[in-house]
């Protein structure tokens, strides 16, 4: 079992920017990947940003140069920055955590940008 703490969701105007936070709690092995999903409005989920135990990092093409992925301080924890915010950005980010063993989701956090 996981429990997921997910802060930082909320309202931005476009051009602003929001920070996302997301740290696991549960008895994990290890961390193979950590990172952010998205549901817009209208459109399938799709994969935002991710991390990798091997240091590498990914990136949707609609957030390349505006998203920072990184890890937190503290075991399990994804930040994301999200700078320079769009309309299309609005929607609902899921943390999860990726195991040798498992797939972790968290609740989930509302994002909405205003023109």
């Amino acid at each position: 079992q996981a429990k997921f703490v997910e802060s930082g969701g909320g309202l931005a105007r476009a051009g602003g920017s929001l920070n996302l936070s997301c740290t696991a709690i549960g008895s994990f092995t290890s961390l193979y990947e950590m990172g952010w999903y998205r549901q817009s409005p209208g459109q399938q989920r799709e994969l935002v940003a991710e991390f990798n135990s091997g240091g590498s990092t990914n990136y949707a093409d609609s957030v390349k140069g505006r998203f920072i992925i990184s890890k937190g301080d503290a075991a399990f924890t994804v930040n994301m920055q999200m700078n320079s915010l769009e309309a299309e950005d609005t929607g609902i980010y899921t943390c999860y955590l990726l195991t040798p063993l498992n797939q972790y989701w968290g609740q989930g956090l509302q994002v909405t940008v205003s023109a």
